[in-house]
């Protein structure tokens, strides 16, 4: 997804390309910041979801940045839960020092998976996400409650690759796309958010993970009223049975574009509770 301002993405992407610094480190200017009052601070790996790609943190991440945070957000593949989770993983495994993990939407499930077995990740947090347990399928848990015009929003559209038909991918029809997800950004922002949204494959809404980590993991979670992707009860019900530290605000689907000062804080507060 696209924030409001190009320049802003242009500008980001220009700091990434020109950056020596390596992953989970801070940049120099930031090294007296980056330091919590137990050490370092952890690495904040932030991961955006279904139809989106990470440019949807640009507001978090620099509100992050200014506080001394070092700040990962990568490009999930969108190719199905099991690849998904396995790229984050090896995201995090480069990541030197403890790291808090960070999901929107179908990222929740991704992190969910991704962390399991991995000790340097001290908390997770869920944005208006899917928070699956081990065995259930992310349609399964979508259809739970009411509340979503997402699945009769999806336009399939099928894809080749060098050897003929390859499968199928989802998008969201952008006539709806203001309404589904993002009801809250002004429209013509909205417009270019579906023109560049990135497909996730059709496969995924049948997949399961198979563990979760937030029942080992500490855990925080944003639910959003508002949404019209994921239902507001659903988010609900996550955030209570991982037993997640819970806020709820007046937001469409993509808070952290709408809200990045209560999704920051909702971070660093992960940040404090869970690394000493």
């Amino acid at each position: 997804m696209r924030l409001r301002h190009a320049a802003l993405v242009l500008a980001a992407t220009g700091a990434l390309l020109t950056s020596t610094a390596p992953l989970g480190t801070a940049a120099p200017d930031d090294a007296t910041a980056a330091h919590h009052p137990g050490g370092p601070k952890p690495t904040v790996v932030l991961v955006h979801g279904a139809f989106a790609d990470a440019s949807g943190w640009n507001g978090v991440i620099a509100q992050l940045q200014r506080a001394g945070y070092p700040v990962i957000a990568p490009a999930g593949p969108l190719r199905g839960l099991a690849a998904d989770s396995a790229y984050i993983a090896s995201v995090v495994k480069s990541v030197t020092g403890p790291v808090v993990l960070v999901g929107h939407s179908y990222g929740g499930a991704v992190i969910s998976s991704a962390a399991v077995g991995l000790p340097q990740v001290k908390a997770l947090v869920y944005i208006a996400a899917f928070v699956p347990d081990a065995g259930e399928k992310l349609g399964d848990l979508a259809a739970k409650y009411p509340g979503s015009d997402l699945l009769t929003a999806l336009k399939p559209v099928p894809f080749d690759d060098a050897n003929g038909p390859a499968g199928v991918d989802l998008y969201i029809d952008p006539a709806q796309f203001r309404k589904v997800f993002a009801a809250d950004v002004p429209g013509k922002d909205a417009a270019v958010m579906a023109a560049a949204q990135r497909p996730v494959s059709a496969n995924t809404f049948g997949d399961a993970p198979t563990a979760a980590a937030w029942r080992t993991v500490p855990s925080w979670a944003l639910v959003a009223k508002q949404d019209r992707a994921i239902p507001p009860a659903l988010e609900r019900f996550e955030a209570q049975r991982a037993g997640s530290r819970t806020v709820e605000i007046d937001s469409s689907h993509v808070a952290m574009i709408t809200h990045p000062d209560v999704v920051t804080r909702l971070i660093t507060s992960a940040a404090h509770a869970t690394v000493k």
